[in-house]
C-alpha cells in the first residue's frame, strides 16, 4: 500500500466513532477514558464483552458480531491502516456492537478494568519463534497475567494460529501452569469437533496459509 493511501486512512480513522486511538501516555498514566466504561458508555448495554487481539483488519471481529448480537466485541491492533477496513466495515454495515482501539496489546491492562472482559480470540499472532522474542509472544506467561486481570472468573480464551510452535508451547505452558485447556485441535479442517465459528470464519492470512497447505490449529481454554 503507497504511503498516500495509508495517510488517507489514518486520517479518516480520526473521523471513526467506533475507532479510539489513546496515546501510549495516556494509557500509561491510566487516563482512557473508556477503562471500565465500556458497557455503561460505549455499547450501552451489559453484554459480555469479546476482545479480537491483532485484529488486523478485523475480520473476526465483525464475523462474531453478526453471528452474536447479543454480545459486544472489540478489535485491538497497532497498524492503523488495516484495523481502518474493520472500523469502516462496521460503521457502514451499521454494527452497533462493535468497537476497534489502535493501541498496544501489552497496554491491554490499561485499556480495560478488573473483570471487564468476558473473552479474549487471539487470531493468527506472530509466533516469535526465536528466544529473544518469548516476550512479545501473546501467550507467554507475561501476557497471561494481563489476560487474566481484565477477565471474569471462568473467562475464556482461543488462539488460533498456523504455527505448531505458538500452538505446543502454549500447550505446554497451560499445562505447567495449570491453567484448563477445553480444546486443542492440531488441525481444525479435519477435526470434526472443531467449533463452527473456528472453521467457517477464515482471516485474509488463514486463506493465505491454506493455499500454501498449512495447518491451521485452534485451542480454547481458561485461566486458573
Amino acid at each position: 500500500m503507497g504511503s498516500k493511501n495509508k495517510l488517507k486512512r489514518f486520517k479518516e480513522n480520526e473521523t471513526f466513532s467506533n475507532l479510539f486511538q489513546p496515546s501510549r501516555d495516556i494509557l500509561l498514566a491510566d487516563q482512557f477514558e473508556m477503562k471500565g466504561r465500556w458497557n455503561k458508555d460505549y455499547f450501552k448495554n451489559n453484554n459480555p464483552i469479546v476482545l479480537e487481539l491483532g485484529c488486523g483488519k478485523g475480520e473476526y471481529t465483525l464475523a462474531l458480531s453478526e453471528r452474536y448480537p447479543d454480545k459486544n466485541f472489540i478489535g485491538i491492533d497497532i497498524k492503523g491502516a488495516r484495523i481502518w477496513r474493520g472500523a469502516k466495515t462496521a460503521l457502514q454495515e451499521q454494527r452497533n456492537n462493535v468497537a476497534f482501539i489502535r493501541m498496544q496489546i501489552e497496554l491491554i491492562e490499561n485499556a480495560f478494568a478488573s473483570c471487564e472482559v468476558s473473552e479474549i480470540w487471539i487470531t493468527f499472532p506472530d509466533p516469535q519463534i526465536k528466544y529473544k522474542r518469548t516476550k512479545h509472544r501473546l501467550t507467554n506467561p507475561e501476557f497471561l497475567k494481563r489476560y487474566k486481570h481484565i477477565l471474569k472468573a471462568n473467562g475464556l480464551l482461543h488462539l488460533k494460529t498456523d504455527s505448531e510452535f505458538l500452538h505446543g508451547y502454549t500447550i505446554g505452558l497451560l499445562q505447567g501452569l495449570g491453567h484448563e485447556i477445553l480444546m486443542a485441535h492440531h488441525d481444525i479442517y479435519v477435526n470434526a469437533e472443531a467449533p463452527k465459528e473456528v472453521v467457517e470464519v477464515q482471516t485474509f492470512y488463514e486463506k493465505q496459509f491454506l493455499q500454501q497447505g498449512k495447518a491451521i490449529t485452534y485451542l480454547k481454554f481458561r485461566l486458573k
